[in-house]
């Protein structure tokens, strides 16, 4: 694929449907320099996902049955308020795992939503079946050009923002966010992949020499809990070579706290994921380096303001 070409139509396809999010230059953290962050939560429904849902519903015909999609929530979410926006109906399977907070936004948002037991690739397993059964629209949370390109174009507007970094910092679940940067960037910056050490589809594939199914656990694993990393991240993260690093669930936790305590910034694990390889230091820039941070997603279980 021409992900150059790709990533450029989908931003013009997505423009008037997504938000262009905002973009800061922090200092703290307990770190001696800047991190330029992108604050990606601020999208719909709360995190990227939305760029690559509006991107393969505007890229392709949706046939009567409707849509369905298998998510950890953000994913899901995603494609309930993209189909009801665009006017399809979306079934999307969860795994009870997902928690509260997301399975209530993705009712919020009308899909006849079902919870199955297990974890994400249970979930996909029901998605693939209901799919065969009805003649249903698939939408991959990451492994489709179409979601793909549509997340890449948060790389490519973060650079019209006037991205200054030589390293960016991106958590990773199953690739599609990563995939997107990389796609978009071709090696024009370096770009590190940061998961949680109990959820690490990309580092053991990278190790493994391709794709392979982990073991998911932790506080991030309703977002970057995918047991196998998709095939187009991994080709993309193999052909440029990028590094990756590992981070525990404590500090995880502990750059979730920081987010909010020096920036008021609220955001789900897997949002600050990123953020922990550098206060960590699971990542250690070199002198001078500039870097930047992806903050990806904001839907935190419980919902701290929840009525209920």
């Amino acid at each position: 694929m021409d992900w150059k070409a790709g990533i450029e139509a989908a931003w013009h396809r997505v423009g008037g449907h997504v938000r262009r999010t905002p973009v800061v230059a922090a200092r703290g953290f307990g770190l001696g320099y800047p991190v330029e962050m992108k604050l990606e939560q601020a999208q719909h429904t709360g995190s990227f996902k939305a760029r690559g849902a509006f991107n393969t519903l505007l890229s392709m015909e949706v046939p009567a049955a409707g849509l369905v999609a298998a998510s950890g929530g953000n994913h899901g979410a995603a494609v309930a308020y993209a189909g009801a926006k665009l006017g399809h109906r979306a079934r999307i399977y969860v795994p009870e795992m997902a928690g509260p907070a997301k399975i209530g936004l993705i009712e919020r948002l009308g899909a006849d939503l079902q919870v199955v037991p297990g974890a994400y690739a249970n979930a996909l397993e029901a998605a693939r079946a209901y799919e065969a059964e009805t003649g249903a629209m698939q939408i991959h949370a990451y492994d489709a050009e179409a979601t793909v390109a549509g997340q890449g174009t948060c790389m490519a507007e973060w650079e019209d923002q006037g991205l200054q970094a030589d390293t960016v910092l991106i958590a990773v679940g199953g690739g599609g966010l990563i995939g997107g940067a990389l796609a978009w960037l071709q090696g024009r910056r370096k770009v590190v992949a940061v998961e949680p050490a109990t959820a690490c589809a990309l580092h053991d594939a990278l190790k493994a020499g391709g794709p392979v199914d982990v073991e998911v656990s932790g506080v991030a694993a309703n977002a970057l809990g995918a047991r196998r990393i998709g095939e187009i991240c991994y080709g993309l993260a193999k052909a440029q070579g990028i590094e990756s690093v590992l981070v525990g669930d404590d500090a995880i936790t502990e750059a979730q706290l920081a987010l909010w305590r020096e920036m008021r910034q609220l955001v789900e694990p897997a949002g600050a994921t990123a953020l922990a390889a550098l206060m960590a230091g699971a990542y250690v820039p070199e002198p001078g380096e500039r870097v930047a941070v992806l903050v990806c997603g904001g839907n935190i279980a419980p919902d701290p303001l929840s009525a209920g």
